[in-house]
């Protein structure tokens, strides 16, 4: 497997900048990419990833989505002069040029293909680029917002034409509409492209009727276009994460691309004064490290918009920290998404019904009365000017940030702790040492409701002396096996109560024979077996009765979207336990997404308990919680419908308390 980041930056392309006033244009400026550089020297990101040098694209290159007359039209622009350059800014819209901007164009560009390059041929497993101008706007003949060259597109298309790709999957998760690649592949399945954007029913630049939910591609592209339109502005953490919950991932799971590519613009961050959003730098983190799960964790992304410089860097630094492997920061705020922000899921699920097989068995219709139909578009008018205003935000969203990041950048990819039979040693890699247990003393307060001669054996005392690691940080996460699962679960959970964890999630796969005190919330369960049982759901007692078809595909990736992972976010535990017990009914790489996915939440701290029956996945885990080895799904199948049934109405059954479940809206007047 490929391994490392690769980072491409070069200070040339902060040479295009603006030559007169623009109220505009003027927010596009060069300190975007030094702001971005100084911060990731900084956290000492720098000398972590791959420095691959830029290249210019060949007009070859940059002909495979632009017309030879616009190639023209900007190569034009290097001999002329500040008239000249205004004048012909004005043919465009919220466009500048510069003597420089064709170079730095073709500098942008270039490094995007050196970026796909890097990946796809294995020297880096992921990456990101540093560029400006920016892309997804400009189209075949036109440049259009800050944009010159749609860098992405043309990576799109290059990685076809040289790797031979049938299926590429771009995320646009800049706060405007990238209206440049829609365009370009409006009639291509083999590119499923998706945008979230502020919209407010066609308010919002670029105010375009085909950048709403329904726009779903055209001809053979039906299908793989989707719009997800913000009809309000101030969307925050848990709204960005239940659209990948409940929009994206079920797609693009059962799309299965080859690469993804991103379209990484930051302006959808907290204090940009262009998407005036409120998700938090850690929420990029979150994002990527969901998108890191496909096309075998080939993911290039591509710097768009972004024009809070504080709020830019700072997700900038999240976005290559999540890249490298490091632990992800607990996510800020309340994890309920906003009813504007359900009814566009809600719509674009119904929209794409009759395009994938994970949404067959929905039920919805598009919500024609929307809450926000009726807000009014202006803003109250304001003793301040527009620039003071400006200021003022500014100077607010910096102070937020000073405090909030004090809290979230001090995380660092510590190692694992992992006790195993001797037998099964050779598996560790010579990093990794076996933990030779905890002092018995230390388990009074456990040995009082256990057999005391079953806490002396060696494999709890080891047990306990990973999970103790973990809960102390002194290591990220770790990894034990046991002979009696269900048993060694209850001593560690009473453990973690002892050692005043707060809240425990605990995935538990396979026969469970044991009751756990679950009512005080200080533990959510979620057992999944192949059994069915006959019991009530509760609040922190959840039963998933499912069993894979075929151990070749992986059906489970629509329970993991749909039930655990709204339910695991919601919960934001402090410390994830997985259990790998008799009996479990789920596919081998079913079990490593879980585990991956789950490593999103309690800051990346997961203890991981496999019955010794199971140890065929000891190696998998091993290396899943280094970091070595990303899971591949495999063949699609839909699950069964009975299956997709369950977990709906296990969702209408817990999606009062647990909000993430939320996937759809039904708008009443009393709603508004």
């Amino acid at each position: 497997m490929a391994a490392g980041t690769a980072l491409i930056y070069d200070d040339e392309m902060r040479n295009h900048k603006l030559m007169w006033d623009d109220p505009i244009c003027e927010i596009e400026v060069p300190e975007r990419l030094s702001s971005c550089y100084e911060h990731l020297q900084g956290y000492n990101l720098i000398e972590r990833c791959t420095s691959i040098p830029v290249r210019e694209a060949t007009e070859d290159e940059i002909m495979l989505v632009h017309s030879s007359d616009y190639l023209e039209i900007v190569k034009s622009t290097e001999k002329m002069k500040k008239e000249e350059l205004q004048k012909i800014s004005t043919d465009f819209d919220a466009v500048y040029f510069h003597p420089t901007t064709y170079r730095c164009a073709k500098l942008a560009a270039g490094a995007t293909l050196e970026l796909v390059d890097a990946v796809m041929s294995g020297r880096t497993c992921n990456g990101m680029a540093l560029v400006r101008p920016p892309g997804h706007h400009s189209q075949r003949n036109a440049a259009n917002g800050f944009c010159i060259f749609n860098n992405v597109a043309i990576a799109a298309k290059y990685a076809q034409r040289k790797y031979g790709l049938e299926r590429i999957l771009i995320v646009d998760w800049d706060v405007h509409h990238g209206q440049g690649i829609q365009y370009i592949f409006d009639e291509d399945p083999s590119v499923l492209y998706f945008s979230w954007h502020r919209f407010e029913h066609q308010q919002f630049w670029p105010s375009l009727k085909e950048s709403d939910y329904d726009a779903v591609g055209q001809g053979k592209g039906k299908g793989f276009n989707i719009n997800v339109p913000w009809n309000k502005v101030g969307m925050r953490n848990a709204d960005y994460v239940a659209v990948f919950l409940h929009v994206l991932l079920p797609l693009v799971f059962e799309f299965d691309p080859e690469l993804v590519l991103v379209s990484a613009g930051y302006d959808s961050g907290i204090g940009d004064p262009e998407g005036e959003m409120c998700a938090t730098p850690e929420c990029f983190a979150h994002l990527t490290h969901f998108l890191m799960h496909l096309a075998k964790g080939k993911l290039c992304l591509v710097l768009e918009g972004g024009y809070h410089l504080r709020s830019l860097s700072e997700s900038v630094c999240m976005t290559i920290k999540t890249l490298l492997g490091d632990p992800l920061p607990c996510l800020s705020g309340e994890m309920a998404p906003c009813l504007s922000a359900l009814e566009s899921i809600h719509n674009v699920r119904a929209a794409h019904k009759p395009y994938w097989k994970c949404l067959l068995h929905e039920g919805t219709t598009p919500l024609q009365d929307l809450s926000t139909r009726s807000d009014v578009t202006g803003k109250a008018e304001s003793a301040q000017t527009p620039q003071e205003a400006k200021k003022d935000e500014v100077i607010k969203t910096n102070r937020f940030l000073d405090l909030h990041m004090k809290n979230i950048a001090s995380l660092k990819s510590l190692r694992i702790a992992v006790a195993l039979d001797e037998s099964d040693s050779h598996l560790l890699p010579p990093s990794v040492q076996l933990e030779k247990g905890t002092d018995a003393k230390e388990l009074q307060t456990i040995s009082s409701v256990f057999d005391s001669k079953l806490l002396k054996e060696d494999k709890i005392l080891k047990m306990l002396a990973v999970l103790e690691k973990i809960i102390k940080k002194e290591v990220t996460n770790g990894l034990a096996t046991s002979s009696e699962a269900s048993q060694s679960l209850a001593i560690a959970l009473k453990h973690c109560s002892n050692l005043k964890v707060q809240k425990v999630l605990c995935v538990f796969v396979g026969d469970m024979d044991m009751n756990i005190d679950l009512e005080d919330g200080k533990v959510l369960l979620i057992n999944i077996s192949a059994k069915q049982l006959e019991q009530s759901n509760t609040k922190y007692n959840i039963f998933l009765h499912w069993k894979e078809k075929d151990i070749e595909t992986t059906t489970f990736i629509s329970a993991l979207n749909g039930l655990i992972l709204p339910v695991a976010y919601s919960y934001q535990p402090d410390l994830t336990v997985v259990v790998i017990g008799q009996n479990q009914s789920l596919s081998q790489n079913g079990i490593s997404l879980l585990i991956s996915l789950l490593q999103g939440l309690a800051q990346s701290r997961v203890f991981v308990l496999i019955q010794d029956s199971e140890s065929k996945l000891l190696q998998d885990v091993i290396k899943l919680l280094m970091g070595d080895f990303t899971p591949f799904l495999g063949k699609y199948t839909p699950a069964l419908k009975e299956n997709m049934q369950m977990i709906t109405e296990l969702r209408q059954q817990l999606q009062q308390e647990w909000k993430m479940l939320q996937c759809s809206a039904k708008v009443s007047s009393a709603e508004k």
